[in-house]
């Protein structure tokens, strides 16, 4: 639809100016453009190889909302990251691979938690509670846990 690629640019990167030339944007920048172009087609599947490349904390808390979005709209999205904040924060499934090889395989909060070396930082700091995410930790003290 019409202007649907350049919501979605507004979205990830809100304050970029129109006439911004894609050779004057940051490498995070240049990522979230592309997706943004990639996204515009609604793709039922989307497989992404680390998505958070480049981008600052506030770029990739408007990634996540937007990935966040499109999984409850129906699309699959398969992630390929080292980033375990991210994985923590949108997997259901997590497939850990060493030198090729499975290493684990299961429920992102089993999976994640099952070694110091894939535990994101807020579940190493708040352990033994099962807090993997700021997010989390955040609706737990709104909550009043």
């Amino acid at each position: 639809a019409a202007g649907s690629c350049r919501a979605l640019v507004s979205e990830l990167l809100p304050d970029v100016p129109d006439d911004t030339h894609p050779r004057d944007l940051s490498e995070g920048q240049r990522l979230a453009l592309a997706l943004a172009i990639v996204l515009t087609a609604r793709p039922p599947l989307l497989l992404l190889d680390e998505p958070t490349r480049g981008l600052d904390y506030a770029a990739k808390a408007r990634l996540i909302r937007v990935l966040r979005g499109l999984a409850a709209g129906g699309h699959a999205i398969v992630l390929a990251t080292h980033d375990v904040e991210l994985a923590a924060e949108l997997a259901h499934r997590v497939v850990i691979l060493a030198d090729g090889e499975i290493v684990a395989d299961g429920p992102t909060r089993q999976v994640v938690v099952s070694s110091p070396a894939f535990a994101p930082q807020t579940a190493k700091i708040l352990a033994p509670q099962e807090w993997l995410t700021v997010t989390q930790v955040r609706g737990a003290l709104e909550a009043g846990a």
